[in-house]
């Protein structure tokens, strides 16, 4: 039998409610069985879920390093959906070890958003020691809107300074995709047909026919870059864009963007929106938000109205969200004291441990694994010696995929 661990929890924030005094069991990476308490545990405490930050550039803008150095924003043109940020992640980030001492286990990377679309968005693992063990999985894209792709016009390429210009330029590039895929589409059908009448006048055999059917698919596959190919997963829906807005009229854009061309979308920050009638039509429109980051100096017009009483316009919407830092606009080891802002409103303690553990997993996709604890899932817990929303908690115990990394007795 494979050796277990076995933590009692005397108070247990699954991410869906409040349990008392349960036992977690644990084998290999995950969690086995969740029974009554028991006798003779490894461990003991108040437990969470590990926290999930659901927009980070943690490991791009290092601790130590001059802002020089820092790889958030590449420079070199508007659009570059195929740029991976893990390429510019360094691990030995002191970031991700205090991130990891605060249970902060996971975060999904993306480039800043100096450009309309800086590259893919990526979830990883923060206690991960190089990028080999890093990568869990490609979520999607980082998209931007509003003031930032507009405020870079000394950067490389075409840079509009006005948001219709960008906006301009993020639709005919878009459009450029769709006809290039549409004339190649025509092409192919064409050439299949052809093809067919050749098959049905018995002019080739079966085995001609299917081979000219494999190269009229291969020369079809040649069309398209990796860029390109990027671009239809974006504009396909298969993969999700993460977009930076702020301002209520840019996310009512964002709404028409995402109608127009069937994108999957979710808006990142959000932070100046002030009217609750905006997060109701976000919802409307299936569009998640990733929300914050709170407690960060309002520094440019488009956060005039980002103030921390905006969050009881979230709450009473109809919006699906999630809290986020932007680590390391806020540091990542910040993102749970933020919760306070949720609960001065009125949310309970659950509610409010969700906003980092259940929905941020449910958004990125990656709550088959994360999120909650429950059985089947990786045991990635976090012990606490004090309530976690306590401001002096800390924890005793971190577990990553069933592997102890932190241990305070």
């Amino acid at each position: 039998m494979p050796k277990q661990t076995i933590i009692n929890a005397t108070t247990l924030y699954d991410g869906n409610t409040v349990l008392e005094n349960k036992a977690i069991i644990v084998e290999d990476n995950k969690i086995v069985g969740i029974t009554a308490k028991k006798k003779n545990a490894d461990y003991e405490g108040i437990v969470t879920p590990a926290f999930i930050d659901g927009h980070s550039h943690i490991g791009m803008d290092r601790e130590g390093e001059p802002y020089q150095e820092g790889e958030t924003n590449d420079k070199t043109s508007q659009f570059l959906i195929s740029n991976d940020p893990i390429d510019s992640i360094y691990f030995d980030d002191r970031a991700f070890v205090d991130a990891v001492d605060f249970g902060h286990l996971y975060s999904c990377v993306v480039p800043g958003s100096g450009n309309l679309i800086g590259g893919k968005a990526k979830v990883i693992r923060n206690f991960a020691e190089t990028r080999q063990d890093a990568e869990i999985m490609h979520y999607g894209y980082k998209m931007a809107l509003g003031y930032n792709p507009r405020s870079t016009t000394d950067w490389k390429g075409l840079r509009p300074d006005t948001r219709m210009g960008i906006y301009g330029i993020l639709e005919r590039k878009f459009d450029e995709i769709l006809l290039k895929k549409k004339k190649a589409d025509h092409e192919k059908d064409k050439a299949i047909r052809g093809a067919e009448g050749k098959l049905e006048k018995a002019e080739i055999d079966n085995a001609e026919f299917d081979q000219m059917v494999a190269d009229i698919t291969y020369d079809y596959e040649l069309k398209f870059t990796t860029e390109d190919k990027d671009y239809l997963a974006l504009l396909s829906g298969e993969k999700t864009a993460k977009v930076h807005v702020h301002k209520e009229d840019d996310a009512l854009y964002l709404i028409k963007l995402k109608e127009k061309y069937g994108l999957k979308v979710t808006a990142d920050h959000t932070c100046d929106v002030w009217h609750k009638s905006i997060f109701n039509e976000l919802a409307k429109h299936d569009i998640p938000i990733m929300y914050g980051p709170l407690a960060s100096l309002g520094y440019k017009v488009e956060l005039k109205h980002s103030f921390y009483q905006n969050v009881k316009l979230l709450m009473d919407s109809k919006a699906d969200y999630a809290l986020i830092s932007d680590h390391p606009v806020i540091l990542s080891t910040s993102l749970r004291d933020t919760l306070k802002y949720f609960m001065i409103q009125g949310m309970s303690e659950v509610d409010a441990i969700s906003l980092i553990t259940r929905n941020p997993a449910r958004i990125l996709g990656i709550d088959k694994y994360l999120g909650t604890v429950e059985k089947g899932k990786w045991a990635s817990l976090v012990v606490w010696d004090k309530d976690p929303l306590h401001l002096g908690s800390f924890p005793t115990m971190v577990m990553a995929e069933g592997k102890i990394i932190r241990k305070r007795r």
